[in-house]
């Protein structure tokens, strides 16, 4: 599933008959105006469905498991509020009824210390370990808030809503994600192999097609067709095209650009990661990256190399961020300072990762070796300083376990004079940082976005991913 932008939530009011119900139906009104107020879609049972209007009994459970299997498509997470101690097993026969398989936010309310009297008191603090626990029997894995309790007309409840959100994004889009293979892994980079089989364990499917087939497909493309036309136009608008680039090289990148797109909308592909080199240069006559990138600033994240671990880093970062992401090396230290690096590639980053000006020419290093005429298509320039996600997933296969590393950090303006994308980053204790992956078998390739996420990405992986995290900070 790509991001999406705007999400459902099931909701829950929980309330237990010996507190005054009048607080709970406060709450449901209040929360409603919020969903509203943030542009969320909702399913909640009617007020008149219950007693009350919220949620206690097994009977009111039925009825709203039913109602939420019935939009179970739609839901992307669930939100609990707790505005008295509620009954537990109202919201967690809900849950264990409805099976809806999505995350789980559990908010509970403040009480006033002026209002504790038998008709005012909430006893949320103490509701929320109940239903909490209940959670736990029932193995329903939940999100808890910054703080166990607070007031729901609050920023603090705001904050909470939009990482959950974040949450439900990437958990919903990994879930059922169509991983698209063009291409194998070049015969050199047994760094890049990774397990179908614990893919599919945890939920994506990955779709093979061999380059022939999109090489046969490019060649197909009439030089008259309005697609072509349009990626020739959004080439020549995407970057500086380098002067001694010939017409015939945009156009035959832009054509690779239209088969692949098309392919991967034919097949309902996620992300995809894509063969390269040394094949796509020799056998077509073009460098890939200027691709990756225009499909990556599309929010349909590609890595080089056929990395599908890395890719399927690239898309985490994506749906949690909602920006592009982009494929990294760490490639090489900067100077004598112990907590900076230089990260690099071609480039295939997507164009607002550098948020600075961009060249589009030839493949550098690589264009030694196999010719600048049939290496057209590096995206090239330095990446502006600012905030930085990374993220590495890899499936390590003796132990049948997805692994991964996340963390955050700084681009900086450090100039650095070497070709390609540059990305100059500093990371606390970047030294131990590379300790661990070197012992933990991790790959040279990192996923990065601008702006920090890896508190969405933490929460996602540990609690309903499953997968095992070094959290490096």
């Amino acid at each position: 599933m790509a991001y999406k932008k705007k999400l459902t939530f099931g909701l829950i009011v929980g309330t237990r008959n010996i507190f005054n119900a009048k607080l709970a139906e406060e709450a449901r009104a209040v929360l409603l105006k919020k969903m509203k107020e943030w542009d969320y879609e909702y399913v909640i049972l009617p007020s008149e469905e219950t007693p009350t209007g919220n949620i206690e009994t097994y009977q009111d459970a039925k009825k709203c498991a039913a109602l939420f299997s019935k939009n179970r498509d739609i839901i992307d997470g669930v939100i609990v509020v707790l505005p008295n101690f509620g009954d537990e097993l109202g919201i967690v026969n809900t849950l264990n009824r409805a099976k809806l398989d999505v995350p789980v936010l559990i908010q509970a309310c403040d009480d006033d210390n002026d209002k504790v009297d038998v008709y005012s008191r909430r006893d949320a603090f103490c509701g929320k370990l109940s239903v909490c626990n209940n959670l736990y029997q029932y193995g329903i894995p939940f999100t808890d808030t910054a703080f166990h309790t607070y007031p729901l007309d609050s920023e603090l409840f705001a904050k909470d809503v939009t990482k959950f959100a974040g949450v439900c994004r990437v958990v919903g889009g990994i879930k059922g994600a169509r991983i698209g293979q063009i291409g194998t892994r070049p015969q050199a980079f047994q760094t890049m192999r990774a397990s179908e089989k614990i893919f599919q364990a945890t939920g994506m499917t990955v779709i093979p097609v061999d380059l022939s087939e999109i090489f046969a497909a490019a060649g197909k493309i009439d030089d008259n067709a309005n697609a072509l036309v349009q990626k020739i136009e959004a080439i020549k608008n995407y970057g500086k095209i380098a002067g001694s680039i010939l017409p015939d090289k945009i156009k035959r990148q832009a054509k690779f650009g239209v088969a692949v797109e098309n392919w991967m909308t034919q097949n309902e592909i996620d992300a995809a990661g894509i063969q390269c080199w040394e094949s796509v240069e020799n056998n077509y006559g073009c460098a890939a990256c200027l691709t990756m990138s225009m499909l990556g600033e599309k929010l349909r994240p590609c890595a080089c190399e056929t990395d599908l671990t890395g890719v399927v880093s690239m898309y985490t970062l994506m749906l949690a961020s909602g920006t592009p992401s982009a494929l990294l090396d760490w490639n090489n230290n900067f100077a004598q300072d112990r907590n900076k690096c230089v990260c690099t590639h071609c480039s295939n980053y997507p164009k607002s990762f550098f948020q600075n000006d961009i060249e589009i020419g030839c493949l550098d290093v690589l264009g030694t070796v196999l010719g600048q005429e049939n290496t057209f298509g590096a995206v090239k320039g330095k990446v502006t300083e600012g905030p930085l996600t990374f993220f590495r997933i890899s499936t390590d296969d003796p132990k049948g376990i997805i692994k991964s590393y996340l963390g955050e950090g700084q681009i900086t303006a450090d100039p650095y004079g070497m070709d390609g994308g540059i990305a100059v980053t500093e990371i606390k204790n970047l030294q131990q940082l590379m300790k661990y992956l070197c012992k933990n078998g991790f790959e040279h390739h990192v996923g990065m976005c601008r702006g920090h996420v890896a508190d969405i990405i933490e929460e996602a992986i540990t609690t309903y991913m499953g997968w095992n995290l070094y959290r490096h900070g």
